[in-house]
């Protein structure tokens, strides 16, 4: 990695709701047996779900043990539970435990093969761990998922580890159409412009900060980025405005040591 600022997306942990499969039933007593046993089995999904989402919450909020015991929780209610092992992936992920989050993935997707979240998931893990060229097929099977409802996100992330390898015109590629399915999605604009001002489309790059600021109070790496495409332009009122509001907002980050260290590059 260069001094540039990199921002690591999170993804959104969108909880996939399994439905319950049940073989018609026969005659006598076979199909009374299988009448009795579905309230059960829908009891034990139900608690699986509820403890799964209460899971994500407490791992969204960086309590990574207690999200780890909802999640076993969920498992004891019902083991093949494919969101339960979604969210044990992404926590040990969370923790640094790269091998454990595989091989939670790896349940989760034999459970749900093709679920799309569970794809996106186990792609932005394989981007985080130097296997970005591998990750790119996984956020593709989401995206190609008719019944994924955010589509932006595969396509943001494969943008996102297209820049991680220095490929920007797929990255380029991968960001202009998560915009178009989203054009609210500030991520795959902050990328955009940090691509433009890399091959010093400078007035390009800057279109992309103002379009986020309209959307968003802009955080410590949008404010970075935008004063060294300011800085590129030459319009130094702005840069020191940035700079300003930098040094106000942020005291500390990253973004202002670099500030006060000079390294624009």
């Amino acid at each position: 990695m260069n001094k540039r600022t990199v921002v690591l997306s999170l993804v959104p942990l969108v909880l996939w709701l399994a439905g319950c499969t049940a073989t018609g039933p026969g005659s006598g007593e076979g199909a009374q047996q299988a009448v009795s046993a579905q309230p059960a089995e829908n009891e034990q999904r139900q608690r699986a779900k509820v403890h799964t989402e209460l899971g994500s919450l407490y791992m969204l909020d960086g309590r990574s043990a207690i999200a780890l015991e909802e999640a076993r929780i969920a498992l004891a209610a019902d083991p093949d539970y494919a969101p339960a092992y979604n969210l044990l992936g992404l926590t040990h992920m969370a923790m640094n435990e790269p091998r454990l989050a595989e091989e939670n993935f790896h349940k989760a997707m034999r459970l749900a093969p093709g679920d799309p979240e569970i794809s996106n998931n186990y792609g932005w893990f394989l981007c985080q761990n130097g296997r970005e060229q591998q990750s790119i097929n996984y956020f593709m099977a989401a995206w190609k998922n008719p019944l994924y409802t955010t589509p932006t996100k595969p396509y943001t992330n494969a943008g996102v580890c297209s820049v991680r390898v220095k490929d920007d015109k797929a990255a380029e590629d991968y960001l202009l159409t998560a915009l178009r399915l989203s054009p609210t999605n500030t991520q795959a604009l902050f990328w955009l412009a940090d691509i433009a001002l890399r091959q010093g489309r400078h007035s390009e790059a800057r279109q992309w900060t103002t379009d986020i600021e309209k959307m968003m109070e802009p955080t410590a790496e949008v404010i970075w980025l935008a004063l060294r495409i300011e800085r590129k332009l030459g319009n130094r009122e702005a840069e020191a405005r940035y700079a300003s509001q930098l040094r106000r907002r942020f005291p500390g980050s990253p973004e202002q040591r670099l500030l006060t260290q000079g390294q624009y590059d």
